[in-house]
């Protein structure tokens, strides 16, 4: 295969589809940060739930890192906002830690009261972890070489520089209609989850479930 074809071929696979072995260079130190409002948008397209040891699995076979550190960042309701019990939510945060090794960031959702002329008050609940993505991603720069963002928000496209010009490499998982143009060919690749060929690399778990009203 010529030089051109080779080039075509990466940036294809970069910019527009899974990753493929022609571009993904393995990592010695690989970072991970997990944005999971992102993943909840994914999960719901493919209306099923990850499967975390399987898609760990999947991150180590793809990049055969040396060492691994994976981020998880939440937003949770407040107790007696809901429902139904959070029981279960905690319970898989624990599991994450303990069960994975995962750090996880957490925080509870921010309640803001909404004064409307005609309709009177409502409640908006506000959960970004960009902030605290942010904050790790730099602090422990000097840690990784490479580094994997589960995010489509276009706002960390200036990180994403930031770390390339600091000579990272630095790879975006998301999927269709679930991440912004800019973060998707800012990259150094892309990978869009819902393509991944579940016959070789399955990343899924359970079906979603609607909750019972």
């Amino acid at each position: 295969m010529s030089t051109l074809h080779k080039s075509i071929k990466n940036m294809a696979s970069t910019f527009h589809g899974n990753l493929s072995n022609n571009n993904v260079k393995h990592a010695k130190t690989l970072y991970v940060f997990i944005d999971s409002s992102n993943l909840w948008a994914v999960q719901k397209s493919k209306g099923k739930f990850f499967d975390y040891p399987l898609l760990v699995k999947f991150i180590q076979k793809k990049f055969n890192p040396s060492t691994i550190k994976i981020f998880y960042y939440a937003a949770y309701p407040a107790e007696g906002t809901r429902s139904y019990s959070l029981d279960g939510k905690h319970k898989f945060f624990t599991f994450l830690k303990k069960g994975l090794n995962f750090t996880v960031r957490k925080k509870e959702l921010k309640r803001i009261k909404i004064t409307h002329d005609d309709l009177g008050e409502s409640t908006k609940e506000k959960g970004d972890m960009d902030v605290e993505i942010t904050i790790d991603a730099v602090h422990y720069k000097t840690n990784y070489d490479t580094a994997i963002f589960f995010s489509g928000d276009s706002d960390f496209l200036a990180l994403i520089n930031y770390l390339k010009r600091s000579n990272k490499k630095i790879y975006v998982f998301s999927s269709k209609n679930n991440v912004s143009e800019e973060l998707r060919t800012g990259a150094d690749g892309y990978c869009d989850v819902l393509t991944i060929d579940e016959t070789t690399d399955n990343i899924w778990g359970r079906d979603l479930q609607r909750r019972p009203q």
